[in-house]
């Protein structure tokens, strides 16, 4: 934008519709706004056939059209305005012009800090409060530039001065220093999600291989975008040897820990000890591996609570991982019956009764055998084997001890529990009517 505008924006807006070419100019206007869209539709439609779900360098088509369309229309004024202004009057769309770059700037803002932020497509409050504020001072510029403000507006940001230090610098250069770093680091966040997002959907890779490389990429962007910011600012990049000194021995010292956890993160992903899914013992935390990340695990129970796990307890502590072989998991219950219970004729009923259970394996099948020999009883073990340990193991188990009950029920067989209970009722009531004296009256010892 010129700061030598001599008129106001909506001065010149005034003359155009005055001038005789004010018709072929709205046509060309409205060919290149209908142009545009149908181009972006076209080109959407195009990429939509040729779309792949699992290429690395993939772009995200489903949500760019809310940029194609405004860049395509903005891209045939400028061609248009161009090419009319050679032979014939073009005020009209060197006017509109401004207008539709800045919503495609608006646009393009949006999409890339969606796409950087925005996690599962969900848009949090302080992504839409961002929105609005971002809007605001784009319309706010574009406002300056129509009253013919703008030329006054940059001169005072020039004159105005900050006290950096030992320094005073222009606000106008610290404001285009916060706008090439913020420009940098959203671009870098964009880029870095849209790699993220491609490399979990090879399946040829392993996922934590992927995990890695995602989270190393993710790092490599941020770091370039940071020094390339810097070096657009004019700051001399010799500087940070100092403050990397200083990072260092502060690691050294203050963040050993911290440290240690991010190390042995990497040392997770890439050795793949664990990967998203297993279930693991540690400690006094059980559950699924819901999230690898750099510093933490997440380990998710089977009552809903997550446990956040440094990196550096997984590789310090000894963990037990029930699936990282093999996700069959056997379980066991046992039950006490007693000792004139028919256990050969228990056994295979018992097996039966197990297959019935819809999350028990056929194979390796359930087995049914006496344990030990207890004072109370006969100690009889249940076996049986799942496939799926992270929807629990309590409740199968229940159903295994539900349809052993029903079992016993079903051949009488009398618990050790049972016949004790029974046997101290006994003792109570034959302990009463000793006690109890006899009357004169029959109908008193009848009661």
């Amino acid at each position: 934008m010129s700061t030598t505008m001599a008129n106001p924006l909506w001065v010149d807006l005034q003359v155009e519709f005055d001038h005789p070419d004010l018709l072929l100019q709205l046509l060309v206007l409205g060919g290149c706004i209908l142009v545009g869209w149908l181009m972006s539709q076209q080109l959407m439609k195009k990429f939509s056939a040729r779309h792949d779900h699992h290429g690395i360098f993939q772009v995200p088509f489903d949500s760019f059209q809310i940029v194609l369309t405004p860049l395509l229309i903005v891209a045939l004024m400028a061609l248009a305005t161009l090419v009319m202004g050679r032979w014939q009057h073009a005020g009209l769309l060197r006017i509109v012009l401004p207008l539709w770059l800045s919503f495609l700037l608006i646009r393009v803002g949006f999409f890339l800090v969606r796409k950087a932020f925005a996690k599962e497509g969900r848009v949090g409050v302080f992504l839409q409060v961002f929105e609005q504020i971002f809007a605001v001072l784009v319309w706010s510029g574009l406002a300056l530039y129509i009253t013919g403000l703008w030329p006054e507006f940059v001169q005072y940001l020039e004159d105005t001065t900050v006290p950096l230090g030992r320094h005073r610098e222009p606000l106008i250069v610290i404001l285009q220093a916060l706008f090439w770093v913020f420009i940098t680091l959203v671009l870098a966040m964009w880029a870095a999600t849209a790699l993220e997002q491609r490399l979990m959907h090879l399946d040829t890779m392993h996922s934590s291989l992927r995990a890695v490389m995602a989270r190393v990429l993710r790092a490599s962007l941020i770091l370039i975008a940071v020094l390339v910011s810097l070096s657009i600012v004019g700051i001399d990049l010799t500087v940070l040897s100092v403050f990397g000194g200083a990072l260092g021995v502060g690691i050294g010292l203050g963040l050993q820990k911290l440290v240690s956890s991010y190390v042995s993160g990497f040392v997770i992903l890439l050795e793949r000890s664990l990967s998203i899914g297993d279930i693991v013992h540690l400690d006094r935390f059980s559950g699924e591996v819901a999230e690898i990340n750099t510093r933490y695990t997440l380990i998710k129970s089977l009552d809903g609570s997550a446990a956040v796990i440094p990196n550096e307890m997984l590789v310090s502590s000894p963990v037990q991982n029930l699936t990282r072989s093999d996700r069959q998991l056997r379980l066991a219950t046992t039950m006490l019956v007693g000792p004139d219970t028919d256990v050969e004729a228990l056994l295979p009923d018992m097996v039966e009764a197990m297959q019935r259970i819809p999350r028990i394996l056929k194979n390796p099948m359930p087995t049914a055998s006496l344990s030990r020999f207890a004072a109370e009883g006969l100690e009889l073990e249940a076996g049986f084997w799942i496939a799926d340990p992270e929807n629990g193991a309590g409740n199968v188990r229940s159903a295994v001890n539900f349809e052993l009950w029903r079992l016993c029920r079903q051949h009488g067989v009398r618990l050790p529990g049972q016949a004790r209970a029974e046997s101290l009722v006994k003792d109570e009531l034959d302990k009463s009517l000793i006690r109890k004296p006899l009357s004169a009256d029959p109908d008193e010892n009848q009661a």
